[in-house]
């Protein structure tokens, strides 16, 4: 797990969130069981790509496999929305960590389902 791990999170440095995907496809194909560390890469790979929806499968996928998502997953999940200017969705994902972990670590989450309601002109929404 340990070497996919390293490879899709190259994929995701190096804006590659194709070749990301299919990482972890490859690794469901050897029967190996994604992490976190997999799934945060995968999703935060979609992000900086700009695709959402990719980001959102793949974050639905690791609450699915029981897998708790940690900052890092969510933060790109929610900035992935902003990007495609889905306030509601960012919202309601800051609402979920927020219920998870009351602590400040999601504050980049909050920064970007502001700036998503900023981009939608639903900034009011934004600041809850």
């Amino acid at each position: 797990v340990i070497t996919y791990n390293v490879a899709v999170t190259a994929c995701e440095k190096g804006e590659q969130w194709q070749l990301a995907l299919a990482v972890l496809k490859a690794m469901f194909d050897t029967s190996l069981v994604p992490d976190v560390i997999s799934y945060s890469a995968a999703v935060s790979a979609c992000e900086k790509a700009q695709h959402w929806q990719e980001a959102l499968v793949l974050f639905t996928q690791m609450h699915e496999s029981e897998l708790l998502p940690n900052v890092i997953a969510y933060n790109a999940a929610v900035s992935a929305c902003g990007k495609g200017e889905q306030w509601q969705r960012a919202l309601d994902l800051v609402a979920s960590a927020k219920q998870k972990d009351s602590s400040s670590s999601h504050a980049i989450a909050y920064s970007s389902a502001i700036s998503a309601g900023g981009r939608c002109a639903q900034w009011q929404h934004a600041l809850g």
